[in-house]
């Protein structure tokens, strides 16, 4: 089963109905509207003139984002029609934010530098099968007291099915799920059907595999809202904040780690 392959598939006809969706608002990012939301922004602090490695860009609003507030900025994601927008992104921006096609686990064989920061964030881990691997491509490319910062969906809001009616899935990673989806989560009715492969990844798989490649865990934040309308049965609470509509706030939505790389030797 080439999960990549298939994946790549999926993100590369996704990826031109995205990036004319009202849910990326293109039109004023361009104008320079951010495209970070609070949960991160407060996470990263001030990054003027530190250098950040953005993992899983899609197609580089974040990337950039970062790179506006004073970043030097680069992005991976192993989708070429993604990082062909982000390119034309970035020249739209006169931005020097710079992005590579690889997979995560391909990376050593693109780059050599090391990072003050590693990000990633909504939506990312779920694509990749190996978190040890993950974990020690984060060490590899972070410098000593460097800082990953991770903001990801709630492994909670996995569990269930599409409009949270019922615990479909398990909250472990139990192996490879392969599902066949219409429409995409910027836009539901777009006439796109796709199909895809993707793990569940409980808090203790991603902490642990952190530790266990030389990352310490300095903070772990828990918050019962999305920033993203990306679901099924959602009630706004507050701009930029969507909660599913019967469940209130009694699930957790979203997690963020950060964590230093230290110098064990």
């Amino acid at each position: 089963m080439d999960y990549i392959k298939i994946n790549k598939n999926s993100w590369n006809r996704k990826t031109e109905i995205h990036f004319n969706s009202d849910f990326y608002d293109n039109e004023n990012f361009l104008k320079g509207q951010s495209s970070l939301n609070e949960i991160e922004r407060t996470l990263l602090g001030e990054i003027t003139g530190k250098s950040i490695l953005h993992l899983q860009c899609h197609f580089g609003q974040d990337t950039i984002s970062l790179n506006r507030l004073g970043a030097k900025a680069t992005g991976i994601d192993f989708s070429d029609t993604a990082i062909g927008k982000a390119n034309e992104l970035a020249h739209k921006t006169k931005s020097d934010a710079t992005f590579i096609c690889c997979d995560v686990y391909d990376l050593p064989q693109f780059l050599e530098e090391k990072f003050d920061i590693i990000f990633t964030s909504y939506g990312t881990i779920g694509w990749l099968p190996d978190l040890n691997k993950w974990a020690a491509i984060i060490a590899q490319f972070l410098k000593t007291n460097g800082t990953f910062i991770f903001v990801e969906f709630h492994p909670v809001v996995w569990m269930f099915d599409d409009n949270f009616k019922k615990i479909s899935y398990n909250y472990f990673n139990t192996g490879p799920i392969k599902e066949t989806l219409a429409g995409t989560y910027a836009d539901k009715k777009a006439s796109i059907k796709q199909e895809y492969i993707m793990w569940n990844h409980s808090i203790s798989e991603v902490v642990n595999n952190l530790i266990r490649n030389g990352l310490e865990i300095n903070a772990l934040h828990e918050f019962d809202y999305s920033p993203y309308d990306c679901f099924n049965e959602t009630v706004k609470i507050a701009p930029k904040k969507f909660r599913i509509k019967h469940l209130n706030n009694n699930i957790p939505m979203v997690y963020s780690v950060v964590a230093t790389r230290r110098n064990h030797g």
